[in-house]
């Protein structure tokens, strides 16, 4: 005879396995989500970056075909020139606009944690506020600003005798660029790097004061180098945002003669697509730019790990 499992064991048996698959049923839509918008897309421009045109049959006869071409798209956009150029300009952007972000950002956040502060809540609104304006709305607003028709201070300029502010002449353009990176960016940081401050046990800084450290010598000694972790953060979002730079220039560019349809490495690749037609070398440029932009934060994780994660 075949020996028949008790009830209770079988009911037992069914409740282990539903409590196995129920984490997996609730986690089923943001998988789907995760295949159809990101491993899907990465495959596909993976494909598409080994595929381009070729002509067949040469002479005044010769036929257009799609087709395999190997790395000829991924070596294209090594070559390209303004690729090049485009992350050279993406270079000294972020040379001025990382620093001064993270700056203003850590500096405000400082100022909101002192005991002698008034007003915070408004002030953090007030500082976060311009992150909720799109940025291609905020770089409409300045560059409105920048144009020398329309710009108060080169009206002013004019009106004290002066000449018009060339905004988008070199190297200005850089600057001007970075403010709009500014005045949307600092709030966002700010945030982060204020949370960070307000989790720290006001024990640590009651000590310090018993000690005689006074309020800077606190800030200096004390809350920065906890805060590192939030810094490291912040730093690396805008080292991602800095390779990723779009909106800004492309925004501007209607306005201003110096800033070209190439001008930084997603405007050539945008470009390359669409004004070009070369989907194949497009996607090339893309992955690099992903690959890039993946190498580069490991450097970066991995240059501040031991000082801002310890050991772990």
């Amino acid at each position: 005879m075949t020996a028949v499992a008790p009830p209770r064991r079988r009911a037992g048996r069914r409740a282990g396995r539903n409590r196995e698959l129920t984490p997996w049923l609730f986690a089923t839509p943001a998988i789907v989500l995760f295949v159809c918008f990101l491993l899907v897309p990465i495959g596909y421009a993976l494909y598409l970056s080994f595929r381009g045109s070729r002509i067949e049959g040469g002479g005044a006869f010769g036929r257009r075909t799609e087709g395999f071409v190997g790395l000829d798209n991924y070596v294209a956009a090594f070559t390209n020139p303004e690729l090049l150029a485009g992350f050279g300009r993406s270079l000294v952007y972020g040379a001025i606009a990382v620093p001064s972000v993270l700056g203003l950002a850590l500096l405000f956040a400082i100022l909101l944690d002192t005991p002698r502060a008034r007003l915070t809540a408004f002030a953090r609104t007030a500082i976060f506020l311009p992150y909720a304006v799109p940025g291609v709305i905020a770089s409409l607003l300045w560059g409105f600003l920048y144009l020398p028709s329309t710009s108060p201070i080169s009206y002013v300029a004019r009106e004290l005798g002066g000449t018009s502010l060339d905004f988008f002449a070199y190297p200005t353009l850089y600057f001007a660029l970075a403010n709009i990176a500014l005045w949307s960016g600092v709030g966002f940081n700010m945030i982060i790097i204020y949370t960070s401050l307000r989790a720290i046990p006001q024990e640590i800084y009651e000590a310090a004061r018993i000690d005689g450290a006074n309020e800077w010598a606190i800030a200096w000694r004390i809350k920065v180098p906890l805060v590192t972790p939030a810094l490291v953060l912040t730093g690396l979002f805008s080292v991602i945002g800095t390779v990723q730079l779009y909106s800004e220039p492309a925004t501007l560019r209607p306005l201003a003669n110096t800033i070209s349809s190439t001008w930084v490495p997603l405007m050539a690749i945008y470009q390359e697509a669409f004004g070009n037609d070369n989907l194949g070398g497009a996607a090339a440029a893309s992955v690099l730019l992903a690959v890039g932009t993946l190498v580069l934060s490991l450097i970066i994780l991995r240059f501040f790990q031991r000082r801002a994660f310890g050991d772990a």
